[in-house]
This record gives structure tokens, C-alpha cells and sequence, in this order.
């Protein structure tokens, strides 16, 4: 089971549950020294499709038509406004195999995609012919997310920088784009010296969440659709993570609860200046 890390977010004063990305610092997907997350209880809905991922059949999304607005000077948790907005964010990559599906999706459907990616994972290279196009017209969003994923609060000064620096010289040789100025820390673990290293090079938007798939460890399709069901909502931004197939047979029942509720995907370009 994935680690989890608990937020409270201030809209409400609604505890959010906070999923970590994959890690190999404990045998068990969570650094050392962290306590084992409860097993989430999950029914799926009974008016769920059969999981058909070679079928797509939804809408297909365009390009929003939105008036940006300026970065918050803290960091991002969630959307700005009241508008049907979500922003489905995707972490860590280390199924090359979850990439292209990810990749083959977001191309037959339109859905805005922003990655938070870490380059050490080989399939961001392998998929990269694949994802260029998508990325080049701004469907797809890359983010730094450092280069192999480590807890930057206990890394030292040059480390902290080297781990994203490395990271943003990958997206940039391999894709063409800068990735500043979002950065998204391992696990959500920040602290000022964090901020103030990244800020040095750039990236001064930490880029965090507002709900999870919770699938940075493998779940079932049936969990992956309730927490879904959960926390696909105007204003949210979404953690998923390209870890584990189990997303990958469920896109159809995704992309029909982001028809049903009326919602616009979007990357954090799309909404921020």
C-alpha cells in the first residue's frame, strides 16, 4: 500500500487525503519511519462500465478559452475560481507502459494532462516520440518533479539543486520545453530551505493537491474509479500517478465522470500566467 499524507485544506476546513508518490526508500512504498496508511474501504459504483481501455468513447476536449490569472506567491493546492475547472495531474512514470497508455489517451480524447515527471524512469525517454506533439501543443503539460525522486528535505543544499536541475535539463533536451517555474516535491515533503533552492533556478511554484487516485501503489480498478468518484470536482487539482495498469483499464469510467459533472480539464497553463 502507498503511502499517504494527510492535508487540511482551508476551503471548508475538509481533511484531504494526501497521496505520496512511489518511492524505494522503504520496503513498503513509504520512507522510512512512516506509519502504514489505513487500507482505504471502497465499493465501486454499481453504475460503472465494464473497463474498456481500446474504447474511449467520450467527447473529445478542446483547448479551454480561459483569462489566466497571476501564480500565487505561496504555491498551488488547487484551481483558482468557480468556474467547472479540474487539473488531472499525473506523477513519478515508472511503467513505461503506463506512460503511452496515459500518452494514447490524452491523444484520442483531448483531456489536458500536466506531468509531474522524474527522468531517471526510463519510459519518459522511450515515449518521448509519442508525447512530443501532445506536449508541443500545450495538451500536455511536463513538470518537475526531480530527477529520481528522492525526499528533498533531507537532501543538502547542492543536492536539493542538483535533483531538479538534472530533472529540468532532461525535459528540456528531450521534449524541448521549460518546466519552470511548477515544481512538484516527492511526497509533498517542503520546507523554506526547499523553496528558497528551487526559487534559485527557477522554480518558484510548488505545485501540490487537492486529491488523489491514490495510485502511486497498486490498487484495484474499482478503488481507482471511487477515488475518482471522490475528488474529480471543479477547483481540484488531482494526484495520479503512471506507476501501475490498473488506471489504465478504467479511462473510459474517468473520462464519463468528467462528462457527467460538466468538467473542463486543464494544465496549470492553461489557468496561470
Amino acid at each position: 500500500m502507498d503511502r499517504r499524507v494527510f492535508l487540511a485544506v482551508g476551503a471548508g476546513a475538509a481533511a484531504l487525503l494526501l497521496a505520496g508518490c512511489s518511492s524505494t526508500m522503504g520496503s513498503d512504498n513509504r520512507p522510512k519511519g512512516a506509519s502504514a496508511p489505513p487500507v482505504p474501504s471502497t465499493t465501486s459504483p454499481s453504475s460503472s462500465p465494464t473497463p474498456n481501455p481500446t474504447n474511449v468513447s467520450v467527447p473529445l476536449q478542446g483547448p479551454p478559452h480561459l483569462t489566466k490569472v497571476a501564480l500565487p506567491s505561496d504555491g498551488i493546492t488547487k484551481l483558482p475560481g468557480t468556474g467547472p475547472l479540474m487539473a488531472w495531474t499525473v506523477d513519478d512514470g515508472t511503467n513505461a507502459e503506463v506512460i503511452r497508455k496515459y500518452a494514447e489517451f490524452a491523444a484520442a480524447t483531448g483531456t489536458r494532462i500536466t506531468f509531474f515527471l522524474n527522468g531517471d524512469n526510463p519510459g519518459w525517454t522511450e515515449h518521448a516520440a509519442l508525447l512530443r506533439p501532445l506536449v508541443a501543443s500545450g495538451q500536455i503539460q511536463l513538470g518537475n518533479h526531480t530527477w529520481d525522486h528522492p525526499n528533498l528535505t533531507k537532501l543538502n543544499d547542492s543536492q536539493v539543486v542538483a535533483e531538479l536541475q538534472r530533472n529540468h535539463d532532461f525535459i528540456l533536451a528531450t521534449y524541448g520545453v521549460d518546466a519552470r517555474p511548477y515544481f512538484r516535491p516527492p511526497y509533498g515533503f517542503l520546507n523554506a530551505r526547499v523553496r528558497r533552492l528551487a526559487a534559485s533556478i527557477g522554480y518558484t511554484t510548488p505545485v501540490l493537491w487537492y486529491g488523489t487516485l491514490s495510485d502511486s501503489g497498486l490498487i484495484t480498478p474499482d478503488q481507482v474509479v471511487s477515488f475518482a468518484t471522490q475528488w474529480f470536482l471543479p477547483g481540484h487539482i488531482v494526484l495520479g500517478h503512471a506507476n501501475h495498469l490498473p488506471v489504465t483499464t478504467v479511462f473510459p469510467q474517468l473520462s464519463a465522470i468528467i462528462q457527467e459533472r460538466g468538467l473542463q480539464t486543464v494544465t496549470l497553463r492553461d489557468v496561470f500566467l
